[in-house]
Formats: C-alpha cells, structure tokens, sequence
C-alpha cells in the first residue's frame, strides 16, 4: 500500500527532515583522518537520543540483513556502498565514505545519504562518482512533480548515470517512506517515463542514486548487512527525502530545513 500523508504528518516530516539533514552534516564536519567509524555510530546515538528521537535502524532485519542491524548509522568506506556496519575501523587521506541515516520523530521517518572524501586527497574518480550520484539524484528531483509518475523520476536519475557512464543496479533503488521507512512504491534508478504510480500531494520518498565504478554486481560481507562492489571498485550513493505537494516537490533532508 503507497501511504499518502496528510498536511499535520507532512509538517512532522519536516521536522524529521530537518533533523536527518542536520546530523548528517554534523557528522560530515567532525569526520576527519584518523575518525574510528565506531566514533561516528556513537555521535549519531548521541545526536539521535538528545532530539528525542527513534533510530530506524537498530533494531531494523529484513530478509536482506542478517538480524537486527544494531547500529545507528550506514557508514559504507570505499568498495562498500549500501549498509555498511559500522565497525573498528580507521579512516584515512582519500578514503570515499557514505553516510547514511533513517531517523523517525513524532511518527514520522526521512532518510538521507551522503558521500564525500576524507581529508585532503581528492581523487578524480571518487569525486566524479560522487557528483554523478548528486545531478542524478537533483534530476530525479526534478521529475517528481504531482501527477508525474515513478518512471519518470527512474528515467531521469537513470539516464544522468548512463550519460556519466555507469552500469546501474536495479536489486536496491529509492523507496516510499512515511511511518515506517521502508515502503511501497520501490523507485528503481533507472526506468521508463509515463510509468508506475501516479506521484500524488502528500507522497514521500527517499530517492538514492548509487553506483559502483566499473561493474553492477555487489557481494556481501561476512556481517550479513555490508554490500561492496564485487570488483573492489570504489562506490558512491545520494539520497535525500522529498514530499510531493500540490505546488511541487519539497527537499525534506537537507540541512537547516526544508526547500523546493
């Protein structure tokens, strides 16, 4: 079932944005040579707990995970991409880092990603892959306005990642979101325009470019959860929680609240 929100759930929804937004960001800022990725997980606790919020991920198991994933945020390090656990391990100059981050408050769950480079290296493929996963997902924004359809938004994150010349996996894509995080409809990142679900006012969803340097295949790590490129090739994934209004498309995560 496709949950549609009404105006008082959609005003939480940003105030739930608003918050994953601002702890990425905070997280961003603190990360640096030499951060333990435990660290990290700590921080967001810690941040998670002060705004009185609920992590969406620790006591999250799906089919795909092995339990509950028993930590607070994804932190996904070079040829990891999607859920990775956080674990004892350093980070170093060049290394490319996703965070990812679900959190509900009052009801109401948002979803967002980010990746950026450690330190001062700034490697021309890591850069690259983090900008294409950033216009695809600004173009899958952009498709996303009421009586627009899924496939428009797959076909518009799908073809900027195409152009940039990357092979795209369909296995985990976007996803509607609400008062749980995971939910219908499944947004693929790449797709046909003029197909799939109406998008109609009230609708949330995490759009999540992600893409894998040179293959479209992934593995998974002994811990049952971290997925990496099955070449060992470097990784890098968008994401951001947007509402559908009658006037258009609201950003809910981004940092200091939410914008069209």
């Amino acid at each position: 079932m496709i949950e549609i929100l009404s105006t008082a759930e959609l005003a939480r929804a940003r105030r739930t944005g608003a918050l994953v937004g601002d702890i990425l960001q905070t997280l961003r800022s603190r990360t640096a040579v030499g951060t333990n990725l435990l660290d990290i997980d700590d921080w967001t606790r810690a941040m998670i707990a002060e705004a009185g919020a609920r992590s969406c991920y620790v006591d999250y198991a799906p089919s795909f995970g092995r339990g509950p994933f028993g930590h607070y945020v994804c932190t996904a390090v070079n040829d990891a991409v999607l859920h990775g656990m956080p674990h004892d391990h350093t980070l170093a100059d060049g290394d490319l880092l996703t965070l990812d981050l679900a959190v509900s408050l009052d009801g109401v769950a948002a979803d967002s990603a980010i990746s950026f480079v450690v330190g001062d290296s700034r490697p021309p493929e890591s850069v690259a892959m983090i900008d294409a996963t950033e216009r695809a997902l600004q173009a899958g924004i952009d498709a996303a306005g009421p009586g627009g359809r899924i496939g428009d938004i797959s076909h518009a994150i799908g073809t900027v990642l195409h152009e940039a010349g990357y092979s795209i996996n369909t296995d985990f894509g976007g996803h509607g979101i609400g008062s749980t995080m995971h939910q219908d409809p499944h947004v693929p990142n790449t797709g046909r325009p003029g197909r799939g679900p109406v998008l109609r006012p009230g609708l949330l969803l995490a759009l999540e470019p992600w893409v894998m340097a040179d293959t479209d295949r992934l593995v998974t790590d002994p811990d049952g959860w971290t997925l990496r490129s099955a070449t060992g090739c470097r990784t890098a994934h968008s994401e951001h929680t947007i509402a559908v209004t009658d006037d258009g498309v609201e950003i809910l995560t981004r940092a200091g609240g939410a914008s069209s």
